[in-house]
């Protein structure tokens, strides 16, 4: 699934497509994540999750984990050690924010260098870690 994503998100990023490059690449960012949780540390993930929220439901399956906000979700990540506080603030003071940006109807203007560096912050704090 990640595959997909990254892939998706390049064949955007050649084509200049530049908002279909963020969302894509911060999907497959995304997906890494939950998919490590998934695997590593669902545990805690779960008890860390329903401390802040009561009506967390238990995640059965990795696709559970959207269920959860991802500006929340990178905090829990945070709170569980899979990332540190600096990371975290990139990627959703940076990195969401830009996606958001990205996602949504509005006439925000990007151009290649700001997602390159999109890509890159994703590559150096997620892909390679993950």
């Amino acid at each position: 699934m990640t595959k997909s994503f990254v892939m998706e998100a390049i064949h955007c990023f050649e084509a200049k497509q530049y908002r279909a490059a963020v969302v894509f690449s911060w999907a497959g960012a995304v997906a890494l994540v939950q998919k490590h949780i998934f695997d590593v540390k669902l545990d805690q993930f779960d008890a860390e999750a329903r401390r802040r929220d009561s009506k967390w439901k238990t995640v059965k399956q990795q696709d559970d984990l959207g269920r959860m906000k991802e500006h929340d979700f990178l905090d829990v990540c945070e709170a569980i050690g899979i990332m540190g506080k600096n990371v975290k603030q990139i990627l959703q003071n940076e990195c969401l924010v830009l996606r958001n940006a990205c996602g949504h109807p509005n006439s925000v203007l990007i151009a290649e260098n700001s997602v390159a560096a999109h890509i890159e912050k994703l590559i150096k704090n997620v892909f390679s870690r993950f």
